[in-house]
């Protein structure tokens, strides 16, 4: 904390730690209403990991139904239900709207701002915010609380004291770390007796490696995969320094992931991702990564079956794969009749024996079961999101600590997770709704 000295205490009626979307939300629902309020941020600008998620087209929400938008939230979703059934997706284009930014449906359902960009939809907002009073206190650095209960914000002139009526902490999670989402307050909520639940990876890419030893319950599927591989000896972590010095940054598209993890839980997807220098990420791991996750958590590995080809049939794989090639070469062989080159075909080299790729049966097999083993996640601070944070019971239905009365949380720091594809911003929005009603209900009490 600074040094300088004590500055006089700031008085009001609501502060918002956090200047993102869930804490902008709660600032709209409670100015709206005539209730003061100062926004409170440790950078030095406000919604900055929002802008840069708007980077390469801002995704704001899904268009699917809801039951099966609901779906997205795994563990969570009961506990959401109530507040997404308030905040859903045609809420959040409708304010869009009413900001003057339109919306599209993309192909894949993805709801995006006209203009693809984050920059003016936060203009307009941030606009709007302070035509209705909001005041942004930036380069306000929250420390925790004093022995008054008021809030320290650590700042450039010195300790500001906030003595506010109610406060509401989002703060993100655990991930982006640069932009302000550092986790810093976990243990200030510890120390109050405010459950939260380890932060963790999460929309993450993992690094590959040697399978751990396995359940019962994975042990036939493990089997498969181990002969299919053949006698070809594992990498402890990583891949092989030539596939990764050739192959790291490039895309795998038209692949298809199918993972049962040993609690019997199912994904298969199509979709497509990217090898990296030590394992996998992009938008189809990013989809399966809770489950990925917590099943290393469980055993120390995941292993899931990556088909090359999905819109093979496996008859077809196989009668392209046996089909006699002459003087050709299998690497040419493979190009010719079923269009695997480049990384797919590096993939196949890498993880299977010499025998398997000179078996026509087993090599059909692996082209469309290629077991891929993922033994860590990569570090929050390079993941997309967070899992963890205050837990659901740590909390009343108005997003309220418990231990903390007049204290609320929204977003990001609250333990819930989702992929991406406009479900992260959904629910931050709908928790800060939810935050901000249950504020106003607190204040006139």
């Amino acid at each position: 904390m600074s040094a300088a000295a004590l500055l006089p205490a700031l008085k009001c009626d609501v502060a918002i730690v956090g200047a993102g979307p869930a804490g902008l939300m709660a600032a709209e629902v409670l100015s709206a209403q005539g209730v003061q309020v100062h926004v409170f941020d440790g950078k030095a600008s406000v919604g900055r990991k929002f802008l840069l998620a708007g980077k390469g087209g801002l995704n704001l929400t899904h268009s699917e139904a809801f039951e099966r938008f609901v779906e997205r939230y795994g563990d969570a979703q009961p506990m959401l239900r109530p507040l997404l059934q308030e905040f859903d997706a045609d809420t959040l284009r409708a304010w869009a709207q009413g900001l003057g930014v339109g919306t599209f449906v993309g192909t894949s359902g993805r709801v995006f701002p006209s203009d693809m960009k984050a920059a003016p939809l936060l203009r307009a907002w941030l606009a709007r915010l302070r035509a209705q009073g909001v005041v942004f206190h930036m380069r306000h650095l929250w420390k925790g609380w004093n022995a008054d209960q008021a809030l320290l914000m650590d700042t450039q002139e010195g300790v500001l004291p906030v003595q506010a009526k109610a406060t509401l902490l989002a703060l993100g999670g655990g991930s982006w770390a640069r932009l302000g989402s550092d986790g810093a307050w976990v243990p200030l909520l510890q120390a109050k007796g405010v459950d939260v639940a380890s932060l963790q990876s999460a929309n993450c890419g993992f690094d590959v490696g040697e399978p751990a030893a396995v359940t019962p319950e994975t042990a036939i599927r493990r089997d498969f995969f181990k002969e299919l591989v053949g006698a070809k000896p594992q990498i402890a972590k990583g891949w092989s320094a030539v596939f990764g010095e050739r192959f790291a940054g490039a895309p795998l598209k038209s692949v298809a992931i199918h993972f049962t993890d040993s609690l019997g839980r199912s994904f298969e997807r199509r979709g497509e991702f990217v090898v990296t220098a030590t394992g996998v990420e992009g938008s189809l791991i990013y989809a399966v990564s809770n489950l990925l996750r917590d099943e290393i958590t469980r055993t120390g590995s995941a292993t899931f079956a990556l088909n090359l080809l999905p819109a093979f049939s496996p008859e077809k794989v196989l009668q392209e794969v046996r089909h006699p090639r002459g003087a050709r070469s299998l690497s040419s062989h493979l190009k010719g009749r079923l269009g695997l080159d480049g990384v797919k075909a590096g993939l196949l080299y890498e993880v299977l024996s010499k025998e398997t790729m000179q078996d026509p049966v087993k090599l059909a097999q692996a082209i469309q079961c290629l077991p891929i083993t993922v033994v860590a996640a990569r570090p929050m601070d390079e993941a997309i999101s967070t899992a963890g944070g205050v837990t659901w019971a740590a909390l009343d239905e108005q997003l309220m600590c418990k231990a903390l009365p007049g204290v609320f949380c929204a977003g990001e720091m609250v333990d819930w997770e989702a992929p991406t594809g406009g479900y992260l911003l959904t629910a931050c929005f709908a928790t800060g709704a939810r935050a901000a009603r249950g504020i106003q209900s607190y204040l006139q009490s």
